[in-house]
């Protein structure tokens, strides 16, 4: 869908500027502290950071595409917009060093043209070293581009310093290119080499190239619309920029910016500061943040490319927002040297097709972290979905990392006494959940679709609670014996749904006894090399799962319909498997010549597993 005017209505926004300006504050109290030492600022920063957790916890991160946008500022973009009739429009030619016009609304003084009055304005030809300057207060003028080429060596190629709104529409099948000074005054108004004061508009099927040599390419001191259009611009700074908001519904944009790439940075009022991306085809690189927005980033169709990558120890998240990012449709592909996805709030994958390279985490929520629908692959991460919050209800997802897979987390673990003294052990019983850690106020929820881990550290790991009612869970796990496939500090139980979850035997935690499904954990005398097919057997000879390994493991846990508490299940290597495969469990498998490799009974925890939380509770890690 495009996002037009009038397309939303306004409804209660507290909730969000309420976060917004706690978590922006925070920022900005953080940095004032740098440096101190005193108790007080010590004391001053911690309050800081638990204001921040407060303000992101307020985000309700299952909210969708349509009721974030209902909280935002309507769009000026209308339809017909770009649409014009050539024989109504005034004809503007340059000449190099000079220009002339067949019609009114244009002063001309030397290679400087000036448009004071409303209407529509066709250019064409070429400025070696001159502006487009419109100064006509509240009205709305359309420049038609078509064939033009400017340079300016003393400001912006084209600056609408007066107007309420700017419509540029690239002609079919022209070519058109716009460049500015190296270098602007601080004050100076306008500063990109496409500038307009008021609202701006791009479209059309033409091709625009924009060089902003002295800081960004394109910028809208308001709202900033992208209809359509071959659309490339490089930038000293930031590669297009709306203040107020930035929104794509089509075209073809490519962006290659020494600091953010696409970026709305009003935080200062409740509806605004917000990016949508409706349509369209964007590929953007950039030094700094690839797609920044100062509240809400919006994703609903388009295919959206990017790559940050810093070459300082400046931000480098892929897509960033300050309060909440929902990618509800279309095809997302990151790559970034800090997060991929990175929220100041929360994140909601709510339909998107997602790809993620990460040189930190895969994903990043301070608050929510919610998937929905979609398909999401993290192909590389240092963690990789990390959230105070973190649910997996729907969508396929695939995550690989250096560390954790899941990690519910968050800046500060709730005490011990905040917990009522619930302390860090766990369910406190046999297969209770990881010792040695307060228990926070995070949760890690699996309540259906399908989620695969492939971790170096622990697997599926909550500082709080984690609970699984529906859906499939994979988790292969860690080879060496610092992490643990599970680790979960509080209670961890589980209802329903299919968990596997294989790996080491250094730190092996359990669901807790509670658990309303059946589980087993079988810990093997001797470590299986990857490749090895393994069978959970019945009692009654009845192959209940099947399972390929993918490293070198050493423990099991399984939980699904066919565990009963308390019966006896024997573990098989050898035989095959056949039908589907969903990171290495198979839809059915037979003995063949397996060999029986441990007997365990469901329900109760392998001993030696940990340091706490009773046996084979969890090792001493968050």
């Amino acid at each position: 869908m495009n996002i037009r005017m009038n397309s939303w209505k306004s409804r209660t926004r507290g909730f969000r500027t309420k976060a917004a300006a706690a978590l922006a504050s925070v920022v900005l109290a953080t940095a004032a502290l740098a440096g101190c030492s005193s108790g007080s600022d010590s004391e001053a920063a911690s309050s800081d950071s638990s204001s921040s957790a407060s303000a992101a916890a307020a985000v309700d991160g299952t909210r969708n595409a349509a009721a974030v946008l209902a909280d935002n500022e309507d769009t000026h973009a209308e339809d017909g917009d770009t649409e014009y009739d050539e024989s109504e429009a005034v004809g503007i030619e340059l000449k190099g060093d000079s220009a002339s016009a067949d019609g009114k609304g244009v002063d001309v003084d030397g290679s400087t043209v000036t448009i004071t009055s409303s209407g529509t304005y066709l250019l064409s030809g070429s400025l070696d070293d001159g502006q487009i300057v419109v100064t006509a207060p509240e009205a709305t003028v359309t420049l038609i581009l078509d064939g033009v080429d400017i340079s300016s060596s003393s400001g912006s190629a084209i600056a609408a310093t007066e107007a309420e709104r700017l419509v540029v529409v690239l002609a079919d099948g022209s070519e058109n290119k716009l460049s500015d000074t190296d270098s602007y005054a601080d004050d100076a108004e306008a500063n990109a080499a496409l500038y307009s004061a008021g609202d701006l508009t791009i479209g059309g099927s033409g091709s625009l190239t924009v060089t902003g040599n002295g800081n960004d390419a394109i910028a809208g001191k308001d709202g900033l619309v992208v209809e359509g259009g071959n659309i490339t611009v490089e930038a000293a700074d930031d590669g297009i920029r709306g203040k107020d908001y930035l929104v794509v519904n089509g075209g073809t944009v490519t962006v290659t910016a020494k600091g953010d790439g696409l970026k709305s940075d009003n935080a200062d009022e409740e509806d605004a500061g917000y990016i949508a991306v409706a349509g369209g085809t964007l590929s953007v690189s950039a030094n700094g943040d690839a797609v920044d927005a100062a509240t809400d980033l919006v994703v609903t169709g388009g295919r959206l490319t990017v790559q940050s990558e810093a070459s300082d120890d400046t931000s480098a998240h892929g897509l960033k927002s300050g309060v909440i990012t929902v990618l509800e449709g279309g095809t997302v592909d990151v790559s970034a040297s800090a997060d991929a996805l990175h929220g100041d709030a929360a994140v909601h994958l709510n339909g998107a097709d997602v790809t993620l390279a990460a040189g930190d985490d895969g994903i990043h929520a301070e608050g929510d972290l919610i998937i929905s629908k979609g398909t999401l692959n993290v192909t590389r991460s240092n963690e990789g979905l990390e959230g105070k919050d973190i649910l997996v209800r729907g969508g396929t997802s695939n995550v690989t990392s250096d560390d954790d897979g899941v990690n519910a987390s968050g800046s500060e673990a709730t005490s011990e006494e905040e917990q009522g003294g619930q302390g860090g052990f766990g369910g406190g019983g046999p297969g209770g959940g990881g010792g040695g850690e307060n228990v926070g106020d995070y949760s890690a929820k699996v309540t259906g679709g399908t989620l695969v881990l492939n971790s170096q550290g622990d697997g599926f790991d909550s500082n709080g609670t984690a609970e699984i009612t529906g859906g499939t869970v994979v988790v292969n796990g860690p080879e060496m014996g610092g992490n643990g496939a599970l680790d979960v500090n509080g209670s961890f139980t589980v209802s329903g749904g299919t968990l596997l979850a294989a790996g080491s035997a250094g730190m092996v935690v359990a669901p807790d006894e509670e658990s309303e499904q059946g589980w087993l954990s079988a810990t093997l005398d001797a470590s299986v090399e990857a490749g090895t097919t393994l069978h959970i057997v019945d009692a009654d000879g009845k192959v209940v799962a099947s399972y390929v390994t993918s490293k070198t493991i050493q423990n099991v846990v399984y939980s699904g319909a066919g565990i009963e508490s308390g019966e006896e299940y024997t573990v098989y290597s050898g035989g095959s498997t056949s039908g589907s495969d969903t990171g290495g469990l198979a839809e059915s498998g037979k003995l063949g010549s397996a060999k029986k490799i441990a007997t365990v009974t469901a329900g109760e925890a392998p001993e030696g597993g940990g340091f706490g939380g009773g046996p084979g509770g969890g090792g001493n890690r968050g």
